[in-house]
């Protein structure tokens, strides 16, 4: 549902992305890591529409995610939480958001209820919002139109524990009903949890993918990733 065909990204004399290709499959979440730098980012917003790729091709349900009809009925993005409206309270926030994919008023409810987010809660400008409350906004917001891919950057960012484990059973939720999911995070331990396969990705290329039993040969993700990033940052620029 989701692929990256040996994509390539240049700013100036800077190769942000070099020949880049996985995919992700329908009812699975894959782990998108490498160290700040690498990529992820501009990877992300290639797939999302916002930035054209130099070379190759990143496709959603089979189609560049600009060419997709009400893309946001299809596809739900969260690439950065601190980017919504301050001056808007949380529901307005999802209701223009309804609004705008022609979803009725009750869908801002069901959505609040998913996320966590009590009716007082939702009454609060975002602007005094925690990290974490604009998180789970920003994936509320994501699943508004019941989409089938999700593309989320840092999810779990300013969760405490009790977040962090109902964002791992919601996305666990979420593939075991169909939905492809491409998840970039720091949170080594949490990727390690949900993750059904690993995209590793270091100075634009990628460096590993597979399952963590595929690469991990008994090492924990964590010593997975520090091995893979210390060979490239050995490596020749």
């Amino acid at each position: 549902m989701i692929e990256f065909n040996r994509v390539g990204k240049s700013y100036g004399g800077v190769r942000a992305l070099d020949d880049v290709s996985f995919t992700v499959g329908a009812g699975s979440i894959t782990g998108f890591l490498g160290p700040n730098g690498a990529g992820k980012s501009t990877a992300m917003r290639v797939l999302a529409g916002l930035s054209r790729p130099s070379s190759g091709a990143a496709t959603v349900l089979g189609r560049p995610y600009a060419e997709l009809d009400r893309p946001g009925s299809q596809v739900g993005v969260l690439l950065d939480a601190s980017a919504q409206h301050p001056g808007r309270t949380g529901r307005e926030v999802l209701t223009l958001g309804a609004m705008m994919l022609g979803l009725p008023a009750s869908r801002v409810d069901e959505v609040l209820d998913l996320v966590g987010l009590t009716g007082q809660e939702a009454r609060r400008r975002v602007g005094g919002y925690s990290l974490g409350m604009r998180q789970r906004l920003g994936v509320g917001h994501a699943l508004l139109g019941r989409p089938r891919v999700l593309v989320l950057d840092e999810p779990a960012n300013g969760l405490d524990p009790q977040g962090i484990r109902w964002m791992r059973g919601l996305l666990r939720g979420l593939a075991e009903a169909g939905c492809a999911i491409l998840l970039s995070s720091h949170l080594l331990h949490e990727v390690e949890q949900v993750a059904d396969r690993i995209v590793m990705i270091g100075r634009g290329r990628v460096l590993a993918q597979g399952t963590l039993a595929e690469l991990g040969r008994g090492r924990s993700l964590e010593q997975l990733f520090l091995d893979l990033t210390a060979t490239t940052d050995r490596s020749p620029a």
